[in-house]
């Protein structure tokens, strides 16, 4: 009896402990939120599951119990070659009537081409930001065309920047209702890794909301040459800062550092590696900026702020476009072509040395041709066109770009859906199938990483409510505040309210509204506030994008309207001025006439009155260093960051009061 009873003991107590394992384990499941246009589900155990090939069975790539890993497997498993090569073109959401795919809605007809039959589930959406609503229901729109798919396989809606002033067909968005934010080079002004964090977890944020999880950013280049025209959307010409700065961003944006997951915004580092050394400053988008040069051979220097992005888990990366030239890394000479075609660049460097695992995204056209008219620029009234940017290859047919590049490292193609190219260089021997398997697998492993397997649609009415909240945009204003830098101060500032102000590219109504009386001639007025811009010139009009990009020299010449009228209103008044630094400025001439000067990097009229008005201390300080002269320009090394001689102001400059 005694016996019995301890072994009766025994069992209840086994019971109770296989009973608490199940309650453990019951605990430890959690049903996710799932999300389906014709609301196919299968439910087992209780639980409820996305039926995303429409069979009726709980396949392992729609159990969500089952982990990333095991679930692109899988998935890999029920895939045909054209799918597989359809996950490695990354398009541009088509608009109708639109080149760049720049609208309000995407065209029904033509994304159903794109996704339904040529594969494509990853697509970069250049769709105004003015109804986040109607963003979030034309990304739904993509989700609905993508689950009607024979694997229902989601797609990833990429964007570039839209989160600042800055508004450049092919490299940033304008921002409409989105939160305005400095550019990035005015977070390397402030200099803060949690800031950078911080200003990233709120964009994600108002991403997620409208459905995009996929950010073209951050940049990190290093601004060693003044001339470039893309410094704004770097964080300045200090690597070891912008490392930390790069570090900071993509913790924010993929909401940690340990990869990605259903909160994250996958962030894509860009632009592998040393696209700042621009030679003569003219960028790669176009045939005359194909190059950068390395004259000292310092391309270790334009490494270290990825290592800022390897150290935060960063989702994918993309080359440059540039040829580098000048480069000797352990006796090897990398081939003179594009990053995105070079092995020695993508699989030597960035694979086997720095051990990066995720995906590589080219930049957007490298397979597609540069025509006569993209190499040489239209005359007379003719519109120029996007071309391709082929950089080194142009020799090659697109099916052998695309080869060579996918041999080289690419795992996606941007801004293309030629899937069909690849299909057919595998089915003539010129690609293998495991390698495309290996980029697809990396592909697909991000999507359900970011679960979008799970919950691909997001709530219009919750993206109206994210999407430029006035919190959201309270903290954007301090990050403005943060990220000027006052270069000059002759016993001016602060100012009073109810002085009299006569202005200059700003709006009155706002001078009115933070309390200052606004005269309509200089010589009525205590003081003159001057809003102006970096000068740039514009030598390469009839290339597309030379059109728009700020190039050349970076002085103002003496018939500028911003010099005759500091001339003129210097004599009368004294004159504060705020100057939007996306480039460096020669301002030798400007702050001999000037009693303030504020180097902002994108900032409101409302932000800049409370800065004038304000009695803190200003903490922002340079990213880069202000040339005294344009000789110090022309003699500087284009790879070298912190190499101009003699500068007006050196890098790291900033006056408190």
């Amino acid at each position: 009896m005694k016996l019995n009873h301890r072994t009766n003991k025994y069992k209840i107590l086994a019971a109770l402990i296989a009973s608490l394992a199940i309650s453990v384990n019951a605990q430890q499941i959690t049903q996710p939120a799932l999300g389906s246009h014709d609301q196919s589900f299968i439910y087992k155990n209780g639980l409820k599951f996305r039926d995303l090939n429409h069979d009726g069975k709980l396949n392992e790539y729609e159990d969500w119990r089952l982990s990333s890993v095991e679930r692109a497997a899988d998935l890999m498993h029920r895939m045909t070659l054209a799918e597989k090569a359809g996950l490695m073109m990354h398009g541009t959401a088509p608009v109708k009537g639109s080149v760049i795919g720049s609208g309000a809605v995407y065209d029904r007809d033509a994304s159903q081409k794109m996704i339904l039959e040529a594969h494509v589930t990853s697509l970069l959406t250049r769709l105004n930001g003015d109804d986040p609503a109607l963003l979030a229901t034309q990304n739904n729109l993509l989700q609905e065309i993508a689950e009607s798919g024979r694997l229902g396989i989601p797609v990833t809606v990429s964007t570039d920047p839209r989160n600042s002033y800055q508004d450049l067909v092919g490299i940033s968005n304008p921002a409409g209702k989105f939160s305005q934010w400095p550019e990035a080079i005015g977070i390397g002004a402030a200099g803060s890794e949690s800031l950078a964090r911080d200003y990233a977890a709120h964009i994600r944020e108002e991403y997620r909301a409208v459905g995009i999880t996929q950010a073209l950013s951050p940049q990190a280049d290093i601004a060693s040459e003044p001339r470039w025209a893309r410094i704004s959307g770097t964080f300045g010409e200090d690597p070891e800062q912008t490392r930390k700065l790069v570090r900071g961003y993509i913790t924010g944006m993929q909401d940690g550092s340990d990869g990605l997951s259903s909160r994250s915004v996958a962030a894509v580092v860009k632009h592998w590696v040393g696209y700042g050394a621009a030679e003569d400053g003219w960028d790669g988008h176009n045939a005359y900026g194909k190059n950068i040069v390395f004259k000292t051979n310092n391309l270790q220097q334009h490494i270290i702020p990825f290592k800022g992005a390897f150290e935060s888990q960063v989702a994918a990366v993309m080359p440059t476009y540039s040829v580098l030239q000048g480069v000797n890394w352990n006796g090897k000479h990398p081939e003179p072509v594009a990053a995105g075609y070079s092995r020695f660049l993508l699989t030597d460097l960035l694979r086997n040395e720095y051990k990066f695992r995720g995906v590589i995204i080219s930049d957007w056209l490298i397979t597609a041709d540069c025509d006569a008219e993209c190499v040489n620029g239209t005359t007379g009234d003719k519109k120029p066109v996007p071309g391709g940017m082929p950089w080194g290859v142009e020799h090659l047919s697109k099916e052998q770009r695309f080869v060579k590049a996918v041999n080289a490292g690419i795992d996606q193609f941007g801004g293309v859906t030629d899937s069909a190219i690849l299909v057919d260089a595998v089915r003539k021997g010129r690609l293998s199938q495991d390698r495309i398997d290996e980029s697809a697998k990396r592909i697909l492993l991000q999507k359900f990483e970011l679960g979008l397997f799970e919950q691909p649609y997001v709530s219009p009415e919750n993206a109206k409510e994210v999407v430029g909240r006035k919190a959201t945009q309270h903290e954007a204003d301090k990050a403005q505040l943060r990220s000027l830098v006052l270069l000059q101060n002759k016993n001016i500032l602060p100012l009073k309210k109810s002085t009299r102000v006569w202005l200059y590219g700003i709006k009155s109504s706002e001078a009115v509204r933070a309390g200052f009386e606004v005269v309509e001639h200089p010589e009525d007025a205590e003081v003159a506030i001057m809003r102006t811009s970096a000068p740039f010139e514009q030598p390469h009009y009839g290339y597309f994008f030379g059109r728009r990009h700020h190039e050349g020299s970076l002085a103002f010449k003496p018939e500028d309207d911003v010099m005759k009228t500091l001339d003129k209103v210097s004599a009368i008044v004294p004159v504060i001025m705020t100057m939007y630094m996306e480039r460096p400025a020669v301002l030798t001439d400007i702050t001999s006439k000037t009693r303030a000067f504020i180097a902002n990097f994108g900032l409101s009229d409302e932000v800049l009155f409370t800065r004038l008005m304000s009695v803190a201390p200003y903490s922002g300080r340079l990213p880069f260093a202000l040339p005294s002269t344009m000789k110090s320009v022309l003699e500087q090394d284009p790879s070298v960051p912190g190499d101009i001689k003699s500068p007006l102001y050196p890098t790291g400059f900033g006056l408190a009061h």
